[in-house]
């Protein structure tokens, strides 16, 4: 059993003098629970989803439609959940989603979240909306530590170029590009909140700190010209008339790996490869932008089946247990992004509560697998699950 799983064994020795886990473990259940500690706000802006939010309930009952086949007697007594993704060496196939404005879910938003991500070795991709900026998340996160970086394409080259050069600087490994996201979707829960947290000066750290912001906005953002800062940002944050075309440019300024977030359609996948991309990443932003969408893991397969082995394949929306990154995998990802379940760790207990979220979904895969009869993720294939 490796350390992983040995998170198990910890909570039962730790029982032992009626000490008992501060969260759940069962994730599910932290959705709750953070509803009771956030603002309305907060918690919309988080559990939230466009329109009905259709397409956040297809990504679980996606889930609910493949089941795993264990298989016995094939010696799992030792396993090994690391894997290699996008030239980053990872414990376990699993990555912290870039999520932004993670400062209305804890004070310390994103520099607890990269202070978990680097004490469990795991990769945290960082949002170009954040409440801290590139280089504080990358201090906090810690020298040696693998982290990523998330594109939201700007209006403005050269802040684009500016935000690459910055991350680069900052020991962030591979660029992740958000398609999805060029215009915020229709999400009640915010509008009827009348809540869009940038508005109020949160999830802009990275522009508000970028030269090239400043200098087009008139210098360092102050009380003076904060309007004036909001407004550019609003004038910038997204660019609906990006085509493939454009993607020539991220890699005339970008030397390390890309990876386009939000690809759902396998002739999407054809275009990235044909793009020079090296990954796709199959989300629907958790149902966040289009309402009555397809599920990500309906989406999955055949994506992977179009981009055979020219393209990494990650997997995104919807993950909340160890036996939905089994599910993932076996339908052909090489690696997951958790999302939600870590923000409301955070939100419950900062830095330790993102670390409890971390361990458990690893505990839990790595359990999962064993007790199916596999000792590596690449194992785990379609032959691992059944149609429901």
């Amino acid at each position: 059993m490796s350390a992983l799983a040995d998170f198990q064994n910890s909570i039962y020795l730790q029982g032992l003098g009626d000490v008992r886990p501060p969260l759940p473990t069962d994730l599910t259940k932290l959705e709750g629970l953070a509803e009771g500690v956030l603002s309305a706000q907060a918690f919309g802006y988080v559990a939230g989803s466009a329109g009905s939010e259709a397409t956040a309930r297809a990504n679980r009952d996606a889930f609910d439609r493949w089941r795993i086949v264990p298989r016995f007697l094939r010696d799992v007594a030792h396993r090994d959940l690391s894997v290699e993704v996008l030239g980053t060496a990872m414990p376990s196939p699993v990555l912290l989603a870039p999520i932004g404005v993670q400062s209305i879910f804890h004070p310390d938003g994103e520099l607890a979240t990269a202070r978990a991500a680097g004490a469990e070795g795991l990769t945290m991709v960082l949002s170009t909306a954040s409440s801290h900026s590139i280089e504080e998340v990358a201090e906090a996160n810690g020298d040696g530590a693998p982290r990523w970086y998330q594109l939201y394409w700007p209006k403005d080259r050269d802040l684009a170029v500016s935000f690459l050069v910055r991350a680069k600087a900052a020991g962030y490994t591979a660029l992740v590009v958000t398609l999805d996201t060029f215009t915020l979707a229709w999400r009640p829960r915010d509008l009827d909140q009348a809540y869009l947290p940038f508005l109020r000066g949160i999830g802009v750290a990275n522009y508000f700190s970028d030269p090239v912001f400043q200098k087009a906005v008139g210098g360092p953002v102050t009380d003076a010209n904060r309007d004036t800062a909001l407004l550019h940002w609003v004038a910038n944050f997204g660019n609906p008339s990006l085509t493939w075309d454009d993607l020539a440019f991220l890699r005339d300024h970008w030397d390390g790996p890309i990876a386009l977030k939000g690809v759902q359609h396998p002739d999407d996948a054809r275009r990235a490869v044909d793009a020079g991309m090296d990954g796709v990443i199959v989300s629907n932003h958790g149902g966040r932008q289009v309402d009555g969408a397809i599920a990500s893991l309906d989406a999955l397969p055949g994506v992977v089946d179009a981009v055979r082995d020219q393209a990494t394949v990650l997997f995104d929306s919807g993950i909340r247990t160890g036996s939905d990154v089994a599910k993932a995998l076996a339908l052909g990802a090489k690696a997951v992004l958790l999302a939600r379940p870590y923000a409301y760790g955070l939100a419950l207990g900062g830095q330790a509560g993102v670390q409890h979220v971390l361990r458990c979904i690893q505990a839990e895969l790595e359990l999962t697998m064993a007790l199916s009869g596999v000792t590596r993720p690449d194992e785990l294939s379609p032959e691992t699950l059944v149609r429901a």
